[in-house]
């Protein structure tokens, strides 16, 4: 990669150069994200994976912009205008946007009142007046009248006033395509003020109302909060709201012609009026509405960012929740009409039974319900209960409460969102090839009690209900943001390799879905792997596959016990020789924190193995295969909630954090609408929701206002 990249990518993320270049190698050499920032700390100066994926982000950024400079370079030079110092211009360019206006000129586009002009043959009565050779405008545009001799073959323009008009178009196309002008007016430009305004489309109509608060709005471009942004542009999308910057024509127009000036030198007399009646036409027709575009895109870009970053932070805490474990579990999907769909799995989470009751209106079913639901507790040994948490979900739990559980056996509300995707998915038809949706979906909430992570790497991430504006981001960065979040989860949790999935294992480092399937069938075939080196059997699982994804892959009770934890393979001859040093064996050594404190991590350091790598080892031996993840922990809503007009002002409850935004969290408090907690009532302004709450958090609030009309809920944190 090249130096002038490095550099830049160094400064931009506030990192060392050597840092950046050890990446680039690494990625070049085909070394994953998990792998390199678990096991090469070395190598990154101890970046964590977040950082490690930026950094690859801006090398395939830098690599893209590359090949488009080669491009460039490539039709320039078939214009037979490209010079040594234009190549070294672009060579040396680190901006997309710097590169885009040095190509300007060049770039193919469609026919222009310049190109028609240049038709006629008025490029040369343009040159003169760009240069500022000619004092007197008009009596040099009659050379290039219609019968000018001159022409070259050119037809010329019908009059002076047309030749000089067609000159003036040709300057008003050259200033929109000259760098400084176009980099200062965007520096102008993104401090004025974006301006929404309701439509036509807009009045009366029902799906504009939530947009009402743009219906007249103004702020500085610069300002706009990232949510408000989307909002908007979304609006105007879809007809709603007309978006505008606030732009000053006089005050760009005099920079334009002050940077005409520094550059052409200052004209005078009749060539002064002519220029600055190019400068108005250019400013007007060419340079406003691409530059308020391009500030207003660049906004977006920012705003896009900031968005995906907090739904990247959302799925990270979604895929972390706390796991309950191999439990038998009963799952309830529950309805109304069409009754509570239930199945009850095994601690592996396979299904073992499923039947529909009709504890609720219409049906009413009570009795017959409890008589079932408790000889299903009994028969299946359950051991949890998951209860969905959408339609009819309290009424449910108010149901099984009525239920004798079992000892030690608690009743979880779990999250419906992409349920249903789940349920019509391929993955789920593989599955359960002779269920129908409603049970795989009953069966999908009993294993994200069971196992979060596992579950929801079935899903994808933009059906989970835990983003904001997805839909109308860049998704590109948003899939490459949500695919290195999943990956980051699972290779932080690390995967049992005999008892995953294919589409669990398919996010371990090096993998992928064509490995992973040949790994479950190696293991259909030959039974439970008793060793990471087994791996080596499988079928197109090379060395360097085995490198990357053996560290993450555990094997409870195999040959080696080091195989259960995450050091890496690579690494166990350093294992023995910290045993050898104690005169223990190797499985002695392995979860003992005791005799582990006796070893002086410096002893071991020497050749690619630095001290970051042996103080990993050593804190992996103490407590081996350690899963990052908390204790989950029972929840129930206020029993005397169950509407919105049952809520009041003051009101102390406790709730479930459903989904953060920029501007504050939503709260589940056991009622069809969640609560909103804005920003100003999570602590001083400016502050991050993600860093206050996460996802699924148990939390107390206060009740600040309720509004019945719109249905919402303002809360407070306590």
């Amino acid at each position: 990669m090249k130096e002038l990249y490095i550099k830049q990518i160094a400064a931009d993320l506030g990192l060392n150069a050597w840092q950046i270049e050890n990446c680039a190698d690494m990625f070049a050499d085909g070394d994953t994200i998990p792998f390199i920032s678990r096991y090469r700390k070395e190598k990154t100066g101890g970046m964590d994976d977040a950082t490690v994926a930026e950094v690859k982000h801006w090398i395939d950024v830098y690599d893209e912009m590359e090949k488009r400079k080669a491009t460039i370079l490539k039709t320039i030079e078939e214009a037979d205008a490209l010079t040594d110092e234009l190549r070294t211009r672009i060579e040396e360019c680190v901006s997309s946007t710097e590169l885009e206006d040095i190509y300007l000129p060049w770039r193919p586009k469609r026919r222009t009142k310049a190109t028609a002009a240049k038709e006629l043959g008025l490029e040369p009565l343009a040159d003169l007046m760009w240069n500022l050779r000619t004092r007197d405008p008009i009596q040099s545009a009659k050379a290039y009248i219609k019968g000018a001799p001159g022409l070259k073959g050119k037809p010329g323009a019908e009059t002076t006033d047309a030749a000089l008009a067609g000159a003036r178009d040709i300057i008003a196309e050259r200033l929109s395509e000259t760098a400084v002008i176009r980099q200062n007016l965007r520096s102008i430009f993104r401090v004025r003020r974006l301006e929404s305004k309701s439509t036509k489309a807009a009045a009366g109509n029902p799906e504009a109302a939530k947009y009402r608060s743009y219906f007249d709005f103004k702020m500085p471009l610069d300002r706009i909060p990232s949510h408000n942004l989307l909002a908007i542009l979304r609006a105007q999308n879809e007809g709603f709201l007309s978006v505008s910057l606030d732009t000053d024509a006089e005050k760009c127009g005099n920079k334009i012609y002050y940077d005409f000036c520094q550059q052409q030198g200052y004209p005078s007399g009749a060539v002064a009026a002519q220029i600055k009646e190019a400068v108005a036409d250019s400013f007007k027709r060419l340079l406003e509405p691409s530059i308020s575009g391009e500030v207003i895109r660049e906004a977006k870009e920012r705003a896009d960012v900031e968005s995906i970053r907090v739904f990247g932070e959302n799925l990270r805490q979604l895929l972390l929740q706390a796991p309950v474990g191999q439990k038998r579990t009963m799952a309830i999907d529950p309805g109304f009409r069409n009754g509570c769909k239930i199945a009850c799995l095994d601690e592996q989470g396979g299904l073992l039974y499923h039947t529909i009751i009709y504890p609720h209106p219409p049906q009413n079913e009570k009795v017959k319900a409890l008589v079932a639901v408790q000889q299903m507790l009994e028969k299946y040994r359950i051991q949890a209960v998951a209860v969905g948490n959408g339609t009819a979900s309290r009424e449910t739990e108010d149901f099984m409460r009525k239920v004798h559980l079992p000892e030690d056996c608690k009743v979880w509300t779990v999250s419906e969102d992409g349920a249903s995707i789940y349920s019509a998915s391929e993955i789920a038809r593989e599955e359960f090839p002779d269920e129908d949706v409603t049970v795989r979906g009953a069966v999908s909430i009993g294993r994200r009690l069971m196992d979060p992570l596992s579950e929801l790497v079935k899903i994808d991430p933009k059906n989970l209900g835990i983003g904001q504006y997805q839909h109308d981001v860049d998704q590109t960065l948003l899939k490459e943001t949500l695919d290195n979040t999943v990956e980051s989860c699972v290779n932080s949790v690390g995967v049992n390799l005999n008892t995953a999935s294919p589409y669990l294992l398919s996010y371990v480092a090096g993998i992928g879905p064509v490995l992973a399937g040949n790994i479950v069938a190696w293991r259909s075939e030959n039974g439970a792997f008793s060793s990471r080196a087994e791996l080596k059997k499988v079928p197109r699982l090379g060395p360097k596959a085995f490198e990357q994804c053996a560290g993450f892959l555990r094997i409870r009770g195999g040959k080696n016990p080091l195989d259960a934890s995450a050091v890496h393979p690579e690494s166990y001859h350093i294992v023995d020789a910290m045993a050898k040093s104690l005169g223990v064996g190797t499985a002695e050594l392995v979860g003992n924190a005791e005799l582990c404190t006796r070893i002086k991590a410096e002893d071991f350091v020497g050749g690619d193995v630095g001290l970051p790598t042996v103080n990993d080892i050593l804190k992996e031996l103490a407590k081996p295969g350690l899963d990052p993840r908390e204790q989950a922990s029972a929840f129930e809503f206020a029993p005397d909630i169950h509407e919105i007009e049952d809520l009041k002002p003051g009101m102390d409850l406790p709730g479930i954090v459903t989904n953060i935004t920029a501007f504050g969290a939503f709260v589940d408090i056991g009622l069809h609408e969640n609560g909103l907690v804005h920003v100003s009532q999570m602590g001083p302004r400016g502050i991050d929701p993600s860093q206050v709450v996460k996802l699924h958090q148990q939390v107390r609030v206060q009740v600040l206002g309720v509004d019945l009309d719109r249905r919402r809920i303002s809360l407070k944190l306590i």
